[in-house]
C-alpha cells in the first residue's frame, strides 16, 4: 500500500495521539495541528506532543478556526488525507459554556470544509459523535436512525457536522466520511471522562458522583478498537459515508466501577446522584455497517481496557 501524507487536527488529543503513533507505525507520513487548549490540563495535550515529537511526528500549534493557517499547511505540505478530531468536547461542559462549542465545532468544520473546498481530491475523515442519537430510544442506535431530536448542544453541534458534510459533498463533490464514537477509553484518555475521574477519586479515597443512580449504559469502546475502526475509514475514503464505531456492548455504570475496582483493588465511596441534563441513559452502537464496509471487530473488553488504563494511570502518577 502507498504511504499516505495526513494531517491530523486535535493530534495532542486523546483520540489524536493514538492515531498518529498507530499510522507512523504503518509507514504514513503525519503531521498534527492543536490549539492546546485549556478544556482539560493542556499540560497532557503537551507531554503527548512530546511524545509524538520522538516519534518523528510534529504537532503544529494552531487552531483550525484560521482558515489563512490551515490553507499554508495545505498547500505546502501536500497532504492526501484529512482526519479531523479537534472538536470541543464533553456534553455537560456545552451546558456551562456553550459558545465554545460553536466556534470549535461548527466554525472550525467549515473552515476545515473550505480547505476541503479548494482541495477537493483529499478525503476528510471526521470525528462525529453517538451524542448525535440523542434522546432515541431504539436500541442498538443504527446510523439509518432518526438524529433530529438533541439531548446537548454538543449533539447538535456534531450533527450539524453531518449536515455540513454532506452538503459539501452534495456541492463540491468531496469524500466525507463520518465516524460516530461511543464512549472512548484508555491510556492518555481525557481526565473529565468517567473512568478517568472514578479512578483518580478512588485512589484518593474521595467520593465519586454515580449519576442516574449507576443505571446508565454506554457503549464502552476500546481506543484500539476506534484506532482501527478510523485507520479503516481513512483507507477507504468512502465519497459519503457515516460509520458507528462502538464496541456493541453496553454496560452499566456500576460495571465500569466494578472494574475500576477490581484493579485497583480498592472499593469506591459512591455518592449516588440523579441523571443529569443533557446525559441519555443508555448508548448501543450498531455496527453491522462498519463490520461490513470497514472489517470492524472490536476486541477488547470492558475489564481488559480498563486494567490497561490502570496500569498506565498508576505508572503517570508514580
Amino acid at each position: 500500500m502507498t504511504s499516505k501524507h495526513i494531517l491530523i487536527t486535535g493530534a495532542a488529543g486523546f483520540i489524536g495521539y493514538h492515531l498518529a503513533l498507530a499510522l507512523k507505525a504503518r509507514g504514513d507520513h503525519v503531521i498534527g495541528l492543536d490549539n492546546f487548549n485549556d478544556y482539560y490540563d493542556p499540560s497532557l495535550k503537551r507531554e503527548r506532543a512530546k511524545l509524538l515529537a520522538l516519534q518523528g511526528i510534529h504537532v503544529d500549534e494552531g487552531d483550525v478556526c484560521d482558515a489563512p493557517l490551515l490553507l499554508k499547511l495545505m498547500t505546502e505540505k501536500s497532504f492526501t488525507h484529512i482526519v479531523h478530531l479537534a472538536a470541543q468536547a464533553g456534553v455537560r461542559y456545552s451546558l456551562v459554556n456553550p459558545q465554545a462549542y460553536i466556534k470549535a465545532n461548527i466554525d472550525g468544520f467549515l473552515s476545515i470544509l473550505e480547505v476541503c473546498r479548494q482541495f477537493p481530491s483529499v478525503p476528510l475523515i471526521y470525528a462525529s459523535s453517538s451524542s448525535v442519537y440523542g434522546t432515541n430510544i431504539k436500541t442498538p442506535f443504527a446510523v439509518e436512525d432518526r438524529t433530529d431530536a438533541q439531548a446537548s448542544l454538543y449533539g447538535v453541534t456534531k450533527k450539524t457536522n453531518e449536515l455540513m458534510a454532506y452538503t459539501y459533498h452534495h456541492l463540491y463533490d468531496i469524500r466525507v466520511t463520518g465516524l460516530r464514537f461511543f464512549t472512548v477509553y484508555g491510556p492518555w484518555g481525557r481526565p473529565d471522562m468517567a473512568y478517568f475521574s472514578f479512578t483518580k477519586a478512588i485512589l484518593e479515597d474521595k467520593p465519586i458522583d454515580v449519576y442516574h443512580f449507576g443505571h446508565m449504559k454506554r457503549d464502552f469502546t476500546y481506543i484500539d478498537d476506534i484506532v482501527s475502526g478510523v485507520i479503516a475509514a481513512l483507507d477507504l475514503s468512502a465519497p459519503c459515508e457515516i460509520f458507528n464505531l462502538g464496541n456493541h456492548r453496553p454496560e452499566p455504570l456500576s460495571a465500569l466501577i466494578s472494574a475500576i475496582e477490581e484493579s485497583l483493588g480498592k472499593k469506591a465511596i459512591m455518592r449516588h446522584l440523579p441523571i443529569q441534563p443533557g446525559d441519555v441513559e443508555a448508548t448501543y452502537a450498531d455496527i453491522e455497517s462498519s463490520y461490513q464496509k470497514l472489517g470492524f471487530q472490536p476486541k477488547v473488553s470492558l475489564h481488559e481496557g480498563i486494567r490497561k488504563f490502570v496500569q498506565w494511570y498508576i505508572n503517570l502518577i508514580k
